[in-house]
């Protein structure tokens, strides 16, 4: 694991990212040539003295600030890391189900890159690697929506009108991975199991949702492969529509299908350079809904792009197709629900970093 390999001491980093993009839907947007704007700045600890050690990040936006993790550690033996606090939720691909700043599908339902308050064991030993967590809640309550990661949300949604009551509580996670190496780099396969409860704060009764996902990433020559499907479920009491259901994310609370599977296929091409590395990628993610209403629609999203590392800097340019998606399209600020309109919607984002 990375944390047995930090010297003892406090390091302490950060960076500053500036944003530029251009809704190509948005006729605002095209003739003033996109918008150039602040994106965040960071500070990271982290620390060991030990086997003890802390990490954490806390992000500041041009409209709000938030933490996205911070939790302490023990390494209670070469194999074993435990993990206390708002950490990393162990579900999915092992790093991400993406190569962009978009992120994938998953991440917009709060399955990939999310973060809650709990605590983690990890163990890896001989190429498995094993994650084992149990979740009391989100890092902020049920009406925020000025987080990092997308959570179950209370409040009343814009576009449909609908308030909802919900809140996640009482989660497990467990994930198991086995990376072999090969000629040319390594494999990892690997399986993901989630359960928790959904609170209903107005009438004080529970549901439950589940996850359960399958996934590869493999890397040749500077190639990689990534491939996963999931299935998921948000069973919430005393819902209003059982079809669909609200999260938050990054100031912002939208629907869901409550029910359905995600399907991501990615590739990516890293190449040395005298400065750093280029990679080009492309990102496939669909997501199917599976409600009882036949007016539910698939959703879709493909970035392809390129990432710049050079030095202290890291650049994203991507180009982003999305249908009946939200975030990526004009008149569907949902995932999964009914489309409005039958296009595919086009916008260009430029992300540039600074590391320290």
């Amino acid at each position: 694991m990375a944390a047995d390999q930090q010297q003892d001491g406090i390091k302490i980093g950060g960076s500053v990212r500036v944003n530029y993009g251009m809704a190509l839907y948005n006729q605002a947007s095209k003739d003033k040539g996109g918008e150039l704007s602040f994106d965040t700045a960071t500070i990271t600890v982290n620390g060991k003295k030990g086997n003890w050690g802390v990490a954490s990040e806390y992000r500041f936006t041009k409209s709000t600030n938030f933490i996205k993790y911070g939790y302490a550690y023990y390494d209670y033996n070469p194999d074993w890391q435990i993990q206390f606090g708002i950490n990393k939720v162990p579900f999915g691909n092992r790093d991400f189900i993406s190569n962009s700043w978009w992120f994938g599908i998953p991440y917009y339902l709060g399955f990939e890159d999310n973060y809650d308050v709990g605590i983690k064991a990890v163990r890896e030993h001989n190429g498995w690697h094993t994650d084992l967590g149990f979740y009391k809640n989100p890092e902020y309550g049920p009406t925020e929506n000025k987080r990092y990661g997308a959570d179950l949300y209370t409040g009343t949604i814009a576009v449909s009108g609908v308030e909802y009551h919900n809140e996640e509580t009482n989660q497990l996670n467990l994930r198991q991975t086995y990376t072999f190496e090969h000629e040319g780099g390594s494999t990892t396969i690997g399986a993901s199991a989630q359960y928790g409860q959904i609170f209903n704060n107005k009438t004080n009764n529970n549901g439950d949702r589940y996850a359960a996902a399958v996934h590869l990433d493999s890397k040749y020559n500077g190639w990689n492969l990534q491939l996963q499907a999931m299935q998921y479920e948000f069973d919430a009491a005393d819902a209003v529509d059982p079809n669909k259901i609200a999260v938050s994310v990054v100031g912002w609370q939208y629907e869901v299908a409550s029910k359905g599977q995600i399907y991501n296929a990615n590739f990516s091409k890293t190449i040395k350079t005298d400065f750093g590395s280029v990679k080009f990628y492309n990102d496939f993610g669909v997501l199917t809904p599976d409600v009882d209403d036949n007016d539910y629609a698939n959703s879709f999203q493909n970035v392809t792009g390129c990432a710049i590392s050079a030095g202290p800097t890291y650049t994203m340019i991507d180009f982003i197709v999305g249908k009946n998606m939200t975030f990526s399209t004009a008149n569907n600020d949902h995932v999964g629900l009914p489309e409005v309109g039958n296009d595919w919607d086009k916008r260009i984002n430029v992300n540039f970093g600074y590391y320290f």
